[in-house]
């Protein structure tokens, strides 16, 4: 088997560029004597937990030095319905596992414990496939307002890693993510976020480049109950755009835990007509 730099060489670059870039530019100025993965963060020290999800936008806060989170969908539905052609997708146990590396940098590790695809073709053989889905390998430093401010920015690097599943596209795929976030006062909040993309495409037997782009505010309902609407797009050169809704709820349940649902509406042809999705988040 060749190697991955010799097999995909536009993404691995893409990676290694900026997770090197991001930790010269931005140093932490972290001193020996800081918590570390290997001297975590004392519970009293703890910042308040940020996760990414339910929404798209990803946070630009990490977790706490030396502690552990675990983001997670129990179930994610959706369904497209376009020229004929209807896409069932589920996955099972959607998981972010992540660690604190310092104060300002997180490692995570983003796959699907299980996933299914069943397509129905009008015009054409129905297919199935299922399996353990492919690899994400992300790192994501904090810019400024990990702890303290109104705002906060970070960059996030990742890399996909193909497992050879029945739902892999064998290939390896890369990016950077850059998430923002404001406190707008009042109990309202907002994110928003670039990101731009190395994609294999299978028409072209080559890497596209696309770029996506969010913004979501969220409000405080009642006591700990939230809830957020986001507007997603993605396009590229070699792809029709794709523009959809995100909204749902959050509730803490304490401060290491957090319950949300939530619901994906297209808006456009190109885009996945309908998603749904329960999960948690959980940090130890």
């Amino acid at each position: 088997m060749k190697s991955v730099q010799k097999r995909f060489p536009k993404a691995f670059r893409f990676f290694s560029v900026v997770s090197i870039a991001s930790l010269t530019f931005f140093p932490s100025g972290v001193s020996a004597e800081s918590y570390s993965i290997l001297n975590p963060t004392p519970d009293a020290e703890m910042r308040e937990m940020s996760s990414d999800r339910p929404d798209i936008t990803e946070s630009p806060i990490s977790v706490p030095a030396g502690r552990w989170q675990v983001e997670l969908s129990w179930l994610d539905y959706s369904i497209d319905d376009e020229g004929g052609v209807e896409t069932e997708g589920l996955q099972a146990l959607q998981t972010n596992l992540k660690v604190g590396l310092d104060t300002r940098t997180d490692l995570q590790f983003v796959f699907s414990a299980y996933t299914t695809e069943d397509v129905r073709d009008s015009a054409g053989p129905d297919s199935f496939a299922d399996g353990f889905g492919d690899v994400q390998i992300r790192l994501k430093y904090n810019l400024w307002g990990n702890d303290g401010g109104d705002h906060a920015l970070g960059v996030i690097p990742y890399i996909k890693i193909p497992v050879g599943g029945a739902l892999s596209n064998d290939e390896v795929e890369g990016g950077v993510i850059m998430p923002f976030m404001l406190d707008l006062g009042n109990g309202w909040g907002m994110g928003a976020q670039a990101e731009v993309d190395v994609v294999y495409d299978d028409t072209e037997n080559d890497h596209d480049v696309e770029v996506l782009h969010s913004i979501v505010f969220g409000r405080d309902l009642i006591g700990d109950l939230s809830f957020y609407l986001e507007y997603v797009g993605v396009g590229g050169a070699e792809t029709d755009y794709r523009a959809l809704a995100s909204y749902g709820l959050t509730y803490l349940w304490d401060p290491e835990t957090q319950f949300d649902v939530g619901f994906r509406t297209g808006m456009n042809d190109a885009a996945e007509d309908f998603g749904t999705f329960f999960g948690v988040t959980r940090r130890f």
